[in-house]
């Protein structure tokens, strides 16, 4: 089948990404998003403006496009299912329906052989209770789903009271899940074609500020053994899930090296904006190559870089970057700087250390 026309179901910010990789490769987009005039709609070819699970919505977005992907993982996984009936939608909803629970995450990534930190499943109080006292009374209580950005979630230090935490995160489903003595975060971005080709990126190292990603710096702090494993483990993702497109991986590196996957996004992901400056192939593309059944693109980094997150008023900042040499900015079509809220990001490319 011969793709003129993708299908992206979001309008943000990375939305906005896939839409201008796209048109690069003479592709159209149509952008599925309540909002009007959404950041990726400003740049894409139409905006159906409905809701992401509208059935009449739904039914156009399948009528004008050849092929469906998503910019986010909260897409109802009925929607993509409804799509895929009918027409192709990459990554599959398979990969919807892991990615949108931490409790169906963590079991299936145990499942194809990836470590994770030890977890349980949290349904009351005293579930709370008795998880608490399994991991000494520490851990990371989270909601299962739709938590992001450091959202839905409580830390629970030794001597912290367990009372309340279970209604405090609203009486939804919860995992509580143990410490990791981490030494750095690390994440990888990977694609797989149709054809089952897998492509990576050289893993980046992240800091993270109040729950958001503040920095993604290359090359991470790792050894190659540490880089192999990051790649064997998004390897047995994809080829698990049968996954068409780019995929982010998050983990946390012991002292040892040794590697304990934290999340999956099943989409392009923000610590991959490093790649549109240090790659000739970015994430962006290579999601629009991967679905639109075209060669995946080379993945070899020719520059080192750190990429940093305009978060609410950074957006100030940007003057004094656009002064300074070496330095790639990108900004979101975001009207409004709002505390936490993504405004743009740079790049800021280095020489590649011998």
């Amino acid at each position: 089948m011969t793709i003129r026309t993708i299908g992206i179901i979001g309008g943000g910010q990375l939305g906005r990404m896939l839409a201008m990789s796209a048109a690069r490769l003479n592709f159209r987009t149509v952008i599925l998003e309540p909002q009007p005039d959404s950041p990726a709609a400003q740049l894409a070819n139409h905006q159906i403006t409905a809701a992401y699970d509208d059935p009449a919505a739904l039914a156009e977005l399948a009528r004008l496009c050849d092929v469906i992907t998503y910019e986010f993982e909260n897409v109802p996984v009925e929607a993509a299912e409804k799509l895929a009936a009918s027409i192709p939608v990459y990554p599959p909803p398979k990969a919807l329906q892991v990615a949108q629970d931490r409790l169906t995450e963590k079991r299936f990534l145990n499942a194809s052989g990836i470590e994770t930190a030890r977890f349980h499943a949290v349904d009351s109080q005293a579930d709370l209770e008795r998880a608490l006292s399994d991991f000494d009374g520490e851990g990371v209580l989270k909601t299962c789903r739709l938590g992001y950005d450091g959202k839905g979630q409580k830390v629970y230090r030794k001597g912290d009271s367990a009372s309340g935490g279970y209604e405090a995160l609203g009486s939804v489903p919860l995992i509580l899940e143990s410490f990791v003595p981490f030494v750095r975060e690390i994440s990888i971005i990977a694609a797989r074609g149709i054809d089952g080709e897998i492509r990576c990126y050289d893993p980046t190292e992240n800091v993270h500020r109040n729950g958001i990603l503040h920095t993604s710096t290359q090359p991470a702090a790792i050894t190659p053994e540490t880089a192999l494993a990051a790649r064997e483990a998004a390897t047995k993702l994809l080829d698990g899930l049968a996954y068409v497109g780019v995929v982010g991986m998050e983990f946390f590196v012991l002292g040892d090296g040794s590697l304990i996957a934290n999340e999956i996004a099943p989409r392009v992901h923000n610590s991959g904006h490093w790649t549109e400056a240090a790659c000739i192939v970015s994430q962006f593309e290579q999601h629009i190559r991967a679905v639109a059944s075209l060669p995946l693109g080379d993945t070899v980094r020719h520059s080192d870089c750190v990429m940093t997150n305009l978060i609410g008023d950074d957006i100030d900042s940007v003057p004094d970057w656009l002064a300074k040499p070496n330095v790639l900015v990108h900004l979101y079509g975001k009207t409004e700087a709002r505390p936490g809220r993504k405004m743009g990001h740079i790049t800021e490319i280095l020489p590649i250390r011998s």
